[in-house]
């Protein structure tokens, strides 16, 4: 099927206009940017206990703990395409109160259970790392949900909805996001096609005999904008397709309850029931898993070029032997030219 090419700058043409302003387009080039701390998030001296009794003590549902990074254009989209809505800083910052932690930061944090961390070694520990994150918590301290990756304002607002309506309580995220309205999207009604991905029968058992190369489940759905803007703009790129060439690419649709996989674990299943069991909520969702099967690290929020590109070398380069998390791999390597 035909590709809609999009356009990267606000100009005459009303559809790259309406990408822009949904925020699900943006220059992800890492950059000097800093780590967003704006006179609405709360001071905090790193002690989420006295965080989170503050809260409640003002009359917050409880606290919502940023993780963020100093060059990351991701969470500069939070702030500018989010937080400069007035309805959606509004509706986070009167239910929760929220505090910053650097994902690459040296400073200690006394977490809700009393234990102390440094800033870094906290983020990995909650795997929330692939910034920006948020982790939503009540008043009694326990996790509501989290946030990894950056979501659009339109996924954004019905992720707060969840978590401060306690849908949690009765449903997943994803179920959730099933009977809510759906997002605008292209007027296309199949998933895109690529040369690139691998032909069914989908039998990606790795658990018995190891593959050779890496494997990349793409999960996408028909009618995705998102999807659409991924195969649009970084799935167009020689350097992604040259490393994409070094795996095994398999493209699944999240909703397809007839197309039989042998999961990499040896487990027999369909597409739309490995995706709920992998609690896949967004569409497109890349996991990528190592020879012997094994889940190495997943993009389940907006990706462009650069995020995209790092994570395929973070997998092929086997950063993950030697590095915990994909922002400390990244962290370590040289500025591209």
């Amino acid at each position: 099927m035909a590709l809609a090419i999009l356009p990267t700058a606000a100009g005459d043409d009303p559809e790259e206009d309406e990408l822009l302003e949904e925020g699900l387009v943006f220059d992800d080039t890492p950059r000097p940017i800093g780590l967003h701390t704006p006179e609405w998030f709360e001071l905090s001296f790193l002690d989420l206990r006295e965080d989170l009794e503050d809260a409640v003590e003002q009359g917050k549902m409880g606290l919502a703990v940023y993780f963020g990074m100093d060059d990351c254009p991701y969470c500069e989209a939070l702030f500018d395409k989010n937080f400069s809505q007035d309805d959606i800083r509004d509706y986070l910052s009167s239910h929760f109160n929220v505090v910053a932690i650097d994902a690459l930061g040296t400073r200690e944090v006394t977490d809700l259970d009393g234990e102390t961390w440094l800033e870094r070694r906290y983020a990995a520990e909650q795997r929330l790392n692939f910034t920006p994150s948020i982790a939503f918590y009540d008043a009694e301290g326990e996790r509501i949900h989290q946030m990894r990756g950056y979501y659009p304002p339109y996924r954004f607002r019905a992720l707060l909805e969840y978590v401060i309506d306690r849908h949690d309580k009765e449903e997943s995220f994803r179920d959730y996001l099933e009977r809510a309205d759906p997002p605008p999207k292209f007027d296309l009604d199949d998933i895109n096609e690529r040369d690139f991905f691998v032909n069914p029968p989908y039998a990606l058992d790795r658990s018995r005999i190891p593959a050779d190369r890496p494997l990349v489940v793409f999960f996408e759905r028909e009618a995705c904008h998102a999807c659409d803007i991924l195969h649009s703009e970084p799935l167009q790129d020689d350097a992604v397709l040259e490393r994409i060439a070094m795996m095994d690419a398999v493209q699944l649709n999240a909703d397809d309850p007839d197309t039989p996989v042998l999961t990499p674990a040896g487990e027999r299943t369909n597409a739309k029931e490995w995706a709920a069991d992998l609690d896949v909520h967004w569409a497109p969702t890349m996991i990528f898993f190592d020879e012997k099967g094994e889940e190495i690290i997943r993009i389940d929020s907006v990706v462009h070029l650069n995020r995209l590109r790092n994570v395929m070398d973070y997998v092929l380069t086997r950063g993950y032997e030697e590095f915990p998390t994909f922002e400390r791999w990244r962290a370590q390597q040289p500025a591209r030219p």
